[in-house]
């Protein structure tokens, strides 16, 4: 082995080799990739009968599955009851769909009921488990059902194209709200109309660039998970409006609402109303008082 320390260069001189040729400039390294976390239902442990499935092998990566079976008219929730909340889900038929373990470490029990008639429903399959999650941002990594990139390659596509080149979470951030607040309208005849059980379709609202304040926030969670960003997709009261906004993780600090944006001020992450409110100091104002915003669930 030699241990001898590499020749020094000499000033003038140090793109020449001994044979008189000129040493090529290294190139950059290449990015480290990384994978796109898929949920999984492997089986491993589970719960099924002849409506539905509960799949909970991966609770130690954040989250659970369910199928639904059962080809009726009815409708069919999961609720997911935890310290004292109770997140509520529609699910269609057929397709797998992944729920995130958003409290974390906690005990959790999980039901898929059926609507029998009106506003009763029946307990169609219940599961209980303690989770002990291996990675605390595993929750917010993945797709799930609020945030459903897996079928959206363009959002994925345009969450690359934004973030290349940039360095730390921040600037991904940055680069991503920049583009939606900035592309995306607020619509409003949608806002009016929504219906109960409502998903964002992530590439639909790329493309139609319209939306409400849950496809603001979920295509942003979307584009910055994919880039290996954790957040959130956060629902809970602005004064007495029920809305969604977002919240990422930042080494330095934590979890935060807020993001630097020219040197002097932070501002909160709040898409919907930095979209329909940048020139507009009242609504600035508003977005940027945290006291006004108050969590109810994180997806």
């Amino acid at each position: 082995m030699n241990d001898q320390p590499p020749p020094q260069s000499t000033p003038g001189n140090d793109l020449l080799l001994q044979n008189g040729e000129e040493e090529q400039e290294p190139e950059e390294p290449a990015p480290e990739p990384y994978i796109i976390l898929v949920p999984e239902h492997d089986g491993i442990q589970e719960k099924r009968n002849d409506k539905a499935v509960i799949d909970y092998s991966h609770i130690n990566d954040g989250y659970f599955m369910v199928q639904r079976l059962a080809d009726t008219d009815h409708r069919f929730k999961v609720l997911v009851k935890v310290k004292g909340l109770t997140y509520n889900y529609n699910i269609d038929t057929g397709d797998w769909a992944a729920f995130p373990l958003s409290e974390g470490d906690n005990a959790y029990q999980v039901q898929v009921l059926e609507n029998v008639s009106g506003t009763k429903y029946a307990n169609v399959i219940s599961v209980s488990f303690q989770a002990k999650i291996d990675d605390p941002f595993a929750p917010f990594l993945r797709p799930n059902l609020h945030v459903n990139y897996l079928n959206a390659p363009n959002t994925m596509e345009k969450g690359a194209e934004l973030t290349a080149g940039c360095e730390g979470p921040l600037s991904k951030v940055d680069a991503v709200f920049g583009f939606i607040t900035s592309t995306i309208n607020y619509d409003y005849l949608l806002a009016a109309t929504v219906e109960t059980g409502y998903l964002p379709d992530l590439d639909r609202i790329l493309k139609r660039k319209r939306g409400i304040c849950y496809d603001y926030s979920s295509l942003m969670t979307a584009m910055l998970r994919s880039q290996n960003v954790p957040c959130k997709l956060v629902f809970g009261y602005v004064g007495k409006i029920y809305h969604a906004w977002i919240s990422v993780w930042v080494e330095e600090e934590g979890w935060i609402d807020v993001i630097h944006f020219d040197g002097k001020t932070w501002q909160r992450m709040d898409p919907t109303f930095t979209a329909a409110g940048t020139s507009d100091e009242a609504v600035r104002k508003y977005v940027g008082n945290g006291n006004n915003y108050a969590v109810k669930f994180s997806f």
